[in-house]
């Protein structure tokens, strides 16, 4: 089989590395995928996602057996129904089915539809009746863009001060664009958190390991939302009942709801999730591989990830495998200044050099011969070990012999499951 995956961050990275292993696999592209993957075997294809017609053309000159969308962008502009016009096997879920990531308010719709435990939520467009909303509530109080934001939408606002920020931000300047014209504001909820992923084929759910995301930039969970800092797995303090429960009660049910609902889903479903004290509610759902919860997910999986692909579009039962013992973590490392305003052009380290470890590239591009950093979030280090700690240690000691000037990464990647009781 020849692939394509979509997409150019270390998620799609993995992505490719995964299919790559697979001996029914000859040839791996991306497009438009980054410097680094090169290192791995992957071909870079120049064609930006947005260019459906050059995709398509591509995978048609190139007789691809079938493509794999890694990002949410091209999904909610419909690559995957473009694709399948053009009568090319693709996976990932059409544009109707993506908008349970598209719209934060569809999503919610979803979970009242189908009684899927959540917050409680209210939806504006205006400011002032937003603020009035939030003045009589009280925080903290949580506040998302409706639609795409590049995980960055989401505010947590501790005091009336900053929730009044949030919403000027998103309803008044429109730092989102048309993504922030409408506002979700729901009640905050307290517990640990959990991302929750699935391979889906309409009603049918494969769920997969749970991982922990690390969403703010910096140490013991302070500053700003970030697409994620890193990702450890399996989450110790998240018992395999709540796991169960969730499964039953939060993921199939999202499935069912958007068949039932004339959206069926064939791709990758992602619930982030909380462990309440009344059981896990959904935060949110995304429709595709969180970033950077694949890079260590994937790495977990012991069956063959580019034929439970092919499995799940021919409409096969898929055989589906983890690793059952010890631990996977990934820390991400970033540009200064990420994620707002970050330099570029950073020299990077020799990742040949690194030892019993992986690297996932996302934010890089070719120099002079060189890898210099193209974007906030750069790189990703990922390793296993028997325990979080042997694992957490593997990585930190290979990023302290690589340090780089104008970067930064966070210490305590995995700190609450090595600090915490089980929940």
């Amino acid at each position: 089989m020849d692939i394509l995956v979509i997409g150019s961050g270390g998620r799609e990275h993995v992505i490719c590395k995964k299919i790559s292993e697979s001996p029914l696999v000859e040839n791996v592209y991306c497009a438009k995928g980054n410097a680094g993957m090169t290192i791995d075997g992957i071909q870079l294809v120049d064609i930006k996602e947005d260019n459906h017609d050059g995709l398509i053309e591509f995978a048609k000159e190139k007789q691809i057996t079938w493509t794999f969308v890694g990002p949410e962008v091209p999904l909610l502009n419909g690559i995957v129904d473009d694709f399948e016009a053009a009568g090319l096997k693709i996976f990932g879920p059409r544009k109707n089915a993506a908008l349970i990531e598209g719209s934060k308010n569809f999503a919610k719709e979803i979970m009242m539809t189908y009684a899927i435990p959540t917050a409680y939520y209210e939806t504006f467009t205006e400011y002032e009746q937003a603020l009035a909303y939030v003045t009589k509530h009280g925080t903290p109080i949580v506040i998302k863009a409706d639609g795409l934001a590049a995980g960055k939408g989401v505010v947590v606002a501790e005091d009336l001060n900053e929730a009044t920020l949030a919403l000027k931000d998103m309803l008044i300047e429109q730092r989102f664009g048309t993504n922030s014209q409408k506002v979700v504001i729901e009640e905050y909820l307290s517990g640990e958190e959990f991302s929750l992923l699935a391979f889906v084929k309409n009603d049918k759910v494969y769920p997969m390991v749970i991982s922990q995301d690390h969403k703010r930039a910096y140490e013991g969970d302070e500053g700003p939302n970030t697409g994620g800092m890193g990702a450890y797995t399996p989450v110790p303090q998240i018992s395999e009942s709540i796991v169960n429960e969730a499964i039953e009660t939060i993921l199939k049910p999202a499935a069912i709801g958007l068949l039932k609902e004339g959206r069926p889903f064939t791709g990758i479903l992602y619930a982030g999730i909380i462990a309440t004290e009344s059981g896990p509610k959904a935060i949110e759902f995304n429709a595709r591989f969180g970033d950077p919860e694949t890079q260590v997910v994937l790495n977990r999986l012991t069956s063959d990830f580019a034929l439970i692909i092919d499995d799940l579009l021919e409409g096969r039962e898929p055989k589906i495998s983890w690793k059952t013992t010890g631990f996977e973590i990934g820390v991400v490392v970033a540009a200064d200044g990420y994620p707002t305003s970050y330099t570029t052009d950073i020299p990077l380290p020799d990742f040949t050099q690194f030892k019993d470890v992986k690297v996932y590239t996302a934010g890089v591009k070719e120099k002079g011969g060189h890898l210099v950093s193209d974007g906030g979030r750069i790189y990703l280090v990922s390793a296993s070990g028997n325990t979080l700690e042997e694992a957490r240690e593997k990585v930190y000691s290979n990023l302290e012999q690589a340090e780089t000037d104008q970067t930064f990464y966070r210490m305590d990647i995995g700190s609450k499951a090595i600090n915490m009781h089980p929940f």
